[in-house]
């Protein structure tokens, strides 16, 4: 299933309950605007190569657009759309005045020294500079790019506008990035999961876990969890999985994966194939990867009660009514990952007030804005008796549509 054609399911079976028309419907759906541009890249040893880059702002109705940039091979028009159309409702279930944005170049970046990623990087803002603005459209980081290449973008776009900060989030501290920025989005799905489980009078320290994904997301996710005294049984990357089932010792891979690069080799640990990470008998799933990863064909493999969505779009639509008839619990990925965007905000207010807060107070704050998101979110569902995803595709398309009337045509 196309990521386009998942998120439209979503879409469409929330809007059929707020019983939105047909012109309705093509209107929150129909990006604002689809940019597709070549990049031409020099490579160190003179040769020359071009890439495609792709920047789609979805609405902007509540707010100028903002979404992530990556950087990844299969990077292409119908995931960087989904995306985009994703951070819409994303940025509205936070509660943030935003719209959605995404955008990605089909490139590896492991495959370019870092001379090639900042020359390859330049030339994409060169193409786009006319089109992002603190604004307008707010770019940020994502899988394959990092606060060093937020630090180039908003260097690049500075030539043209001068220095203007606020143009990206997640740069470097040094650039007017926030603290807390970097450990925003595992330390959101944690709070988000202590929502969740505080409303069935539980808490994370109560259930074991498996993570499919490794990198920042999935570190910080497991740092946090085990801080709270949750059981990290299983880890994936790249590479394949790892699993003990006395638990592992987190701190010590994290440190492992970051000298070695990954977590093959850990200690301790009995590797075994990262495709059935899905399939462990844990409590919960935290799929913090790529997208489209469960699926009606392996969902009945799922063991996990709850399934926390730390990836964005990591269930396919239809693998939803095979986890519901389970009985699996899914934080959908809309709520569940909110964090990374809503500390990009405190960014955006910071560089506009040139006036920076300590991480205790980004911390502090990112608590007060995922949990009134999840009161809000819990409400819908309790007022639908519906599962959280079809509630937290209400609670947003209510609040886009709403603002999209209030603005007129």
């Amino acid at each position: 299933m196309k990521a386009t054609e998942s998120i439209a399911r979503n879409f469409h079976r929330a809007a059929s309950i707020l019983d939105l028309n047909d012109a309705a419907r093509q209107r929150l759906l129909t990006p604002y605007r689809e940019v597709k541009v070549e990049c031409p890249l020099v490579r160190d040893d003179g040769s020359a190569a071009t890439y495609v880059g792709y920047r789609v702002q979805h609405d902007n109705a509540r707010g100028p657009m903002k979404g992530g940039i990556r950087y990844h091979p299969h990077a292409g028009e119908d995931e960087v759309t989904a995306l985009a159309t994703a951070m819409t409702w994303k940025t509205a279930v936070a509660g943030l005045p935003y719209g959605g944005a995404k955008g990605g170049i089909a490139v590896d970046p492991s495959t370019l020294s870092i001379a090639e990623l900042e020359r390859l990087t330049r030339v994409f803002i060169q193409r786009l500079h006319d089109v992002i603005g603190p604004n307008i459209d707010i770019p940020g980081p994502d899988m394959g790019t990092s606060a060093a290449v937020m630090g180039w973008m908003a260097d690049e776009y500075a030539k043209y506008h001068g220095w203007t900060p606020g143009v990206v989030t997640g740069k470097p501290i040094e650039l007017g990035g926030s603290a807390g920025r970097q450990s925003a989005t595992g330390r959101g799905l944690v709070l988000g999961a202590e929502c969740l489980f505080e409303d069935e009078h539980r808490m994370v320290a109560d259930f074991t876990y498996a993570i499919q994904g490794f990198g920042n997301v999935g570190m910080w996710t497991a740092r946090l969890i085990h801080e709270r005294g949750g059981r990290i049984m299983a880890v994936s990357d790249v590479t394949g999985a790892i699993r003990n089932p006395h638990g592992l010792d987190v701190g010590a891979l994290i440190e492992y994966t970051r000298r070695n690069g990954s977590i093959q080799g850990f200690p301790e640990a009995d590797p075994f194939t990262g495709a059935d990470l899905l399939a462990e008998s844990v409590d919960v799933l935290i799929p913090a990867a790529l997208g489209g990863v469960i699926t009606r064909e392996n969902a009945h493999r799922i063991r996990a009660r709850y399934i926390l969505e730390g990836a964005n779009g990591p269930t396919e639509a239809d693998a939803d009514e095979v986890l519901s008839s389970q009985g699996v619990v899914v934080l959908p990925d809309i709520f569940a990952n909110v964090g990374g965007v809503t500390v990009s905000y405190f960014e955006w207010v910071q560089n506009h007030q040139n006036y920076y807060w300590e991480e205790d107070r980004v911390n502090g704050e990112l608590k007060r804005f995922i949990q009134r998101a999840w009161r809000d979110l819990r409400a819908t569902a309790n007022e639908l008796a519906c599962d959280l995803r079809t509630a937290a595709y209400v609670l947003a398309i209510r609040r886009v549509w709403q603002a999209t009337q209030q603005r007129g045509s």
